[in-house]
C-alpha cells in the first residue's frame, strides 16, 4: 500500500473524480472556494458544537434546530462534540495529528454510554439522497477508540428538514464494514502507485475549481 492519508470526504471526492482529487489534494494546484451553502453549514456545525459542549445559547436563526438537538442531549452518556478520531494502517487508534495516521475523521456528536454509543452527523443540505457510508467509517473509528463499545446507533440528522436517517453497527461486523471500503481504497492506492488520475465527467463539472480539466467548460 502506498503512503497516503484519507478521510471519508477525500475518498468520496476521489470516487467522484480522481483528477479533481489529485489537483486539489495531491498537487494542490487548485483550492476550493467555499460556497454560501458550505459557509452556512460550517456556521451551523459550530453553533451546535458550542451549544452541546458549553451550553452556549443558540442564535435566533438557529433556534429551529434546538428541539432536535435537545433530544440528543437528553440521551444518557458522555457527550463528545466535534470529536476527532484517527487510525493507523493497522487500524489501531492514534492521535488525530499523528504523522503516521492512515485515516481520520470528525464526528459531529458522539455519545458513549458504557457498551453502547450514538453517532450523529448534522446535515444542512437536502435529504433526498442520504449517504450513510460516512457513519459506517465513524463507527469503525469509534469501535477502535472505545473498546468497551459493542453496539452503535448512528444517524444523519438533516436539520433543515428535521429528518433522521439511522443505521446500526455491531462490533462483530467490523470486518465486513471495512470490506465496504476495500474496492475504493484499492483504486485510490493504485492511482498513487501509477500516478494515474482520470477525469470523470459529471453534471457538477461546471462548479469544479479545476479549470484546466477537459470537462470543465465554464
Amino acid at each position: 500500500m502506498s503512503d497516503f492519508t484519507w478521510s471519508y470526504s477525500a475518498l468520496k471526492e476521489y470516487e467522484n473524480c480522481p483528477k479533481k482529487y489529485y489537483e486539489i489534494r495531491v498537487a494542490k494546484t487548485y483550492t476550493v472556494i467555499p460556497s454560501e451553502k458550505m459557509i452556512y453549514g460550517t456556521e451551523v456545525h459550530k453553533a451546535l458544537e458550542d451549544y452541546v459542549k458549553d451550553g452556549k445559547e443558540l442564535a435566533l436563526n438557529y433556534l429551529r434546530f434546538k428541539g432536535a438537538v435537545d433530544e440528543l442531549i437528553a440521551i444518557p452518556g458522555e457527550k463528545y462534540a466535534e470529536h476527532e478520531m484517527a487510525l493507523g494502517k493497522d487500524k489501531s487508534p492514534c492521535a488525530f495529528d499523528d504523522p503516521n495516521r492512515w485515516v481520520r475523521g470528525i464526528v459531529d456528536l458522539l455519545i458513549v454510554d458504557n457498551d453502547y454509543a450514538f453517532i450523529v452527523d448534522y446535515k444542512t443540505g437536502s435529504n433526498r439522497y442520504p449517504d450513510p457510508k460516512q457513519l459506517r467509517l465513524m463507527s469503525l473509528m469509534a469501535f477502535a477508540h472505545f473498546p468497551q463499545v459493542n453496539k452503535i446507533k448512528a444517524g444523519l440528522l438533516f436539520v433543515m428538514h428535521n429528518t433522521f436517517i439511522t443505521e446500526e453497527y455491531k462490533r462483530e461486523d467490523i470486518a465486513s464494514s471495512w470490506g465496504k471500503f476495500t474496492v475504493s481504497l484499492a483504486r485510490l492506492d493504485n492511482s498513487y502507485i501509477t500516478n494515474t488520475w482520470v477525469a470523470n465527467s459529471t453534471p457538477l463539472c461546471r462548479f469544479c475549481p479545476v479549470k484546466t480539466c477537459e470537462f470543465n467548460r465554464t
